[in-house]
C-alpha cells in the first residue's frame, strides 16, 4: 500500500520511539501470523533505529497466533480460553519477531505487562529499570500485555492504552499507533484528519472492536492518544501496511493522523492515577471542597465529603464529583470504605488524615 502523504508536519525531534500494532496486522486472511507482515514491520522498525532512534514494539497478536493451534476460528470470549490462546500464541509470536529481526540483525527481548505494573510503585520501578537496560544494550523491547496471567482487575483491555503507558514509561517522543485503517477519518470515512489539535472535536466515538481478532477499535485509540498528549507524548494513528509508513512519518510526511502533545512531561505517578488504575467507588463532595481541590490543590478533607459509593480499600482509586455529580477528579484513597461514614463531615483536627491527598490526586 503507497504513503498517502499530501503534506509536511513538523514534527519534535525523535530519538526515542514507542511503536504499537494491532492483531489485525499481524493477521493473514486466512487467520494465523501474517509472516510477511511480521517481516515488514521488523524491517521498518530497525530502518528507523539505523537513523539513530532508539524504538519499543508494542505488539498485539498473541491470542491472534493462538487461535490456529488451537483449532479455534474467531476470538473466544471466556477468559480462560483467551488465556490459553495466548500462551500458545506468545511463543509464536515471539519466535516470528526473533527470526524476522535477526535477519536485520537486531536483538529483541520480551517484556509482559499487566496494569499493576504502571499503577504500584515496585512493578513500575522494575518495569522501567528492565526497558531502560534493554535500549542501552540496542534491544528492541517487544512488550504485551501479559494475557497468560492477567485478570479483569488488572487488564489493560487493549494495546492501545499499554502502549500509550509505556510511552510515558520510557520517556518517548513519538507513540505510533498502526492499525488496518488509514487513520482518524473525518465524518464517514470521507477522508483522513491530518492532524488533531482536540481530541473533543473528535466526538464520542463508539467503542467496538475493529476485526474479530483485535479487542480494540478507534475509540481505544483516541483514548490512548489522549493518554500520551497529557503526558507530553505525541501521537501518529496510521496504517500498519503502508510502504515506509514509519520512516514516512519521521520524515514529517502527513502520513496518518497526527495529534500533538498537549503539554510537557508530567509526573508519571499523575498519569498512574488517572489513567492507569480502575476506580473502584465514588467520593462525592460539596462546593466548597470542590473549589479547594480544582483551584486551590488542596487534598480532600473529610469535611468537605458529602457520600460514597462503591466498595473499596486504602489505596484504592476513586473518582470525586461534585453535588452535580460529574467527575472532576480521581484520587488514591486514604481510608476503606466503610470507614468513611464514621469520619466524613469532620474537621480533620479530630484525629485522622485526609480522604485524599494532594500529592495523590488529579484533576481530570
Amino acid at each position: 500500500m503507497k504513503s498517502r502523504a499530501s503534506g509536511r508536519r513538523d514534527l519534535p525531534a525523535v530519538r526515542r520511539l514507542v511503536v504499537k500494532v494491532g492483531s489485525s496486522s499481524l493477521t493473514a486472511a486466512g487467520g494465523g501470523l501474517d509472516e510477511a507482515q511480521v517481516s515488514r514491520l521488523a524491517s521498518e522498525v530497525s530502518r528507523v533505529r539505523r537513523t539513530g532512534v532508539a524504538a519499543v514494539l508494542v505488539s498485539s497478536g498473541a491470542i491472534a497466533a493462538g487461535l490456529s493451534p488451537l483449532g479455534l476460528r474467531r476470538r473466544p470470549t471466556d477468559i480462560p480460553t483467551l488465556q490459553a490462546a495466548a500462551s500458545v500464541g506468545q511463543g509464536a509470536l515471539m519466535h516470528a519477531y526473533q527470526r524476522a529481526f535477526a535477519r536485520r540483525r537486531v536483538k529483541v527481548g520480551q517484556v509482559l505487562l499487566t496494569q499493576d505494573d504502571f499503577v504500584r510503585r515496585k512493578g513500575y520501578v522494575n518495569a522501567n529499570a528492565a526497558l531502560a537496560r534493554l535500549l542501552s544494550l540496542g534491544v528492541v523491547p517487544i512488550v504485551n500485555e501479559n494475557d497468560t496471567v492477567a485478570v479483569d482487575e488488572i487488564r489493560f483491555g487493549d494495546n492501545d492504552r499499554l502502549a500509550a503507558l509505556v510511552a510515558n514509561l520510557v520517556h518517548a517522543d513519538l507513540l505510533v499507533i498502526l492499525s488496518d485503517v488509514d487513520g482518524v477519518y473525518e465524518g464517514e470515512r470521507s477522508r483522513v484528519r491530518e492532524r488533531i489539535d482536540d481530541l473533543s472535536s473528535v466526538g464520542r466515538l463508539k467503542a467496538k472492536a475493529g476485526s474479530h481478532i483485535g479487542s480494540g477499535g478507534m475509540a481505544s485509540k483516541i483514548e490512548a492518544a489522549r493518554i500520551a498528549t497529557s503526558s507530553g507524548v505525541g501521537v501518529v494513528i496510521a496504517n500498519a501496511r503502508t510502504e515506509g509508513v514509519l520512516s514516512s512519518v519521521l520524515a514529517g510526511d502527513a502520513v496518518g493522523t497526527y495529534v500533538p502533545a498537549r503539554r510537557g512531561r508530567g509526573p508519571s505517578r499523575k498519569l498512574w492515577i488517572a489513567f492507569a488504575q480502575a476506580p473502584r467507588g465514588v467520593v462525592v463532595v460539596d462546593a466548597g471542597a470542590k473549589r479547594a481541590l480544582v483551584d486551590g490543590g488542596k487534598s480532600l478533607l473529610p469535611a468537605g465529603v458529602v457520600e460514597h459509593r462503591g466498595s473499596f480499600a486504602l489505596g484504592d482509586a476513586v473518582e470525586v464529583t461534585g453535588p452535580d455529580g460529574v467527575v472532576f477528579a480521581k484520587g488514591l484513597t486514604n481510608y476503606a470504605a466503610e470507614e468513611i461514614d464514621g469520619i466524613r463531615g469532620r474537621s480533620i483536627r479530630e484525629g485522622g488524615r485526609e480522604i485524599i491527598h494532594r500529592d495523590s490526586l488529579v484533576i481530570l
